[in-house]
């Protein structure tokens, strides 16, 4: 349940934005009043270990503060900046009277608006590199023509449809503009419960006080993926989770999985996790069971909507949930707070909540015709692009099992590693890597030396830099194609001297020596640009551990600060691996 949004505007008074490591700065504009909406997002930030500091631009003064390049908006200069536009303050008198108007007239009013949008969205961008998000128009179920509105040429809510429309076409192809889908929020509630008339006639007030918390959340779906919050895995129990009963006790034709009720709730929720799979969520499987039993009903039954190759790692065994739950993280490379973990049994959900208090443990309902709505609560799947990458990302993990199969049947680990025919295409950064490239410094945590966030129009502007050498690595061996899942960035600050800002690697690569190899490649472009070292760093944090040593082990000696490689050594890079600078 949802807190009442007193009990956050008092919590926010204790929270100091000082205390937390991970920072964001957020921005509130709208044409109606959201008291109270900036300090539940500072509360709900504080919740996730982020420091947030907030603006409000005060009551339906957004034009003044975006058109004004000196407004607060800018001396604050947000991350995110949210937009929340109504409905009655676009359209003024024609929300009552549109049919004053002709019908050519009524088009007119509606592209003027968008005009008008328009040139907000431009002024901001000009001003600023923070993220906007755009609230869209609710489109109301009101109309003064009644059962008519359907019969009527361009009607009341054909107006707020065609602006809705207009405003994804502005901003769908705009990197760092985004459409909030206010309309589906008030869909999905209720527009007599988001809409409160006595709030309204009070103070302008047009989302529920008592919504304001809810909206909070669903603001947060932006702010959790700019700041590579999102999680990456879904790991999921067998019985009475993807399928109802318990294969080793009812078998695998009395297992309740099919058209009929109760079996039609559990395909419908292996088709949702499906979705999630195709657009990149990792699926795992948790459970206590017997193996042949739990892989005949995957692999054999014919309503099983999820097969073996869906998955990225299997632990079917009758270890606890908590030893597999850490062996599935070590296996696919990733942290455990990227892991969400969904069990049918409340002992099993108390008892990884307790233990892993990082990941994220869902509390299932007892009614399985509640999984998917309960899954889609959740703001935590959201990515502010999805990327072939992503799209390629399952295919990529069941290859990944085939990597560890293979090691486990070599003599030895430098024999697998030969065996795998790596090879490292380099990339550079333009408009089909930018956003991989960026995605991947907002989401990387363990191989990160520097730890440093990018959003896209910071990638665009470095690669338009030409003191800064921006690149990317795709990485291939005989099992099938990782992706891009390196980037570095380095400062050309002078003709002696190269600095890395940024080298990172894609957990599910790390260990096989590539990032030797990447490392390599920027030497040899350094001697051939007569450059005499190379200045390296390394910024500790909670979860980079695993990146501590690279800079010494390849041959960087401390000075001070930071670590020094004298171009004078001789590098070589794994003989295992091919290098095609493309």
């Amino acid at each position: 349940m949802e807190r009442k949004l007193s009990e956050y505007i008092i919590e926010s008074k204790k929270v100091n934005s000082s205390d937390f490591e991970s920072k964001i700065k957020i921005a509130l504009l709208g044409s109606f009043t959201l008291d109270g909406l900036n300090e539940t997002i500072k509360v709900k930030c504080s919740e996730l270990k982020v420091g947030c500091d907030t603006f409000y631009g005060g009551y339906n003064r957004y034009n003044e503060e975006i058109l004004n390049s000196k407004s607060n908006l800018y001396s604050f200069s947000p991350d995110v900046c949210f937009l929340i536009l109504d409905t009655r303050n676009i359209l003024g008198d024609l929300f009552y009277y549109p049919y004053n108007l002709s019908v050519d007239k009524r088009r007119e009013f509606i592209q003027n608006k968008i005009n008008e949008l328009n040139n907000l969205i431009k002024s901001f961008k000009e001003k600023s590199n923070s993220k906007l998000v755009i609230s869209n128009f609710i489109i109301p179920t009101y109309s003064p023509y009644g059962i008519f509105e359907t019969k009527t040429d361009y009607g009341l809510q054909e107006m707020v449809f065609d602006l809705n429309h207009k405003l994804n076409n502005i901003c769908r192809d705009e990197n760092s503009i985004y459409v909030y889908d206010i309309n589906g929020f008030v869909s999905k509630h209720g527009e007599e419960n988001v809409f409160d008339f006595q709030q309204y006639f009070f103070g302008d007030v047009k989302i529920s006080l008592s919504y304001i918390p809810i909206l909070a959340n669903d603001l947060l779906g932006y702010i959790k993926p700019t700041l590579g919050l999102n999680k990456k895995c879904i790991v999921l129990d067998l019985d009475n989770t993807l399928w109802g009963g318990i294969v080793g006790e009812d078998g695998f034709n009395k297992i309740k999985l099919g058209p009929q009720p109760p079996g039609n709730t559990y395909v419908e929720f292996q088709k949702y996790l499906l979705s999630l799979h195709e657009r990149g969520i990792i699926l795992a499987v948790n459970s206590k069971n017997n193996l042949d039993d739990a892989i005949e009903v995957i692999n054999n039954h014919p309503n099983m909507i999820l097969r073996e190759n869906h998955f990225g790692c299997l632990k079917i065994n009758w270890n606890d949930k908590v030893t597999n739950l850490k062996e599935i993280a070590q296996e696919l490379n990733i942290g455990l707070d990227s892991i969400v973990f969904i069990d049918d049994d409340p002992v099993n959900r108390d008892f990884v909540r307790e233990t892993l208090p990082e990941v994220l443990t869902i509390e299932l309902p007892k009614d399985p015709s509640l999984y998917v709505s309960t899954l889609t609560e959740l703001n935590d799947f959201h990515v502010i692009k999805i990327t072939e990458e992503d799209k390629q990302r399952g295919k990529m993990y069941t290859q990944q099992r085939m990597r560890v199969e293979s090691e486990k049947n070599s003599t030895s680990f430098e024999e697998y590693l030969k065996q795998l025919n790596i090879k490292i295409h380099i990339k550079k950064a333009d408009e089909f890597t930018i956003p991989r490239i960026s995605q991947l410094t907002l989401k990387t945590n363990q191989f990160n030396l520097t730890t440093k966030r990018y959003q896209e129009e910071d990638i665009k502007t470095f690669s338009q830099d030409k003191k800064k050498i921006v690149g990317c690595a795709r990485i291939e061996d005989k099992f099938g194609d990782n992706g891009i899942t390196s980037v570095f960035i380095v400062k050309k600050d002078n003709e002696e001297e190269w600095i890395i800002d940024t080298f990172l690697l894609s957990c599910r690569v790390i260990g096989r020596g590539v990032e030797e190899g990447i490392l390599d490649y920027i030497i040899n472009e350094a001697r051939k640009n007569n450059v005499k070292r190379i200045i390296g760093n390394f910024i500790p944090t909670k979860k980079n551990k695993p990146s501590e040593s690279f800079l010494p082990n390849f041959g960087f000696e401390k000075v001070n600060d930071y670590w020094i490689y004298s171009l004078e050594k001789h590098s070589k890079k794994p003989s295992h691996l091919l290098l095609l600078n493309e």
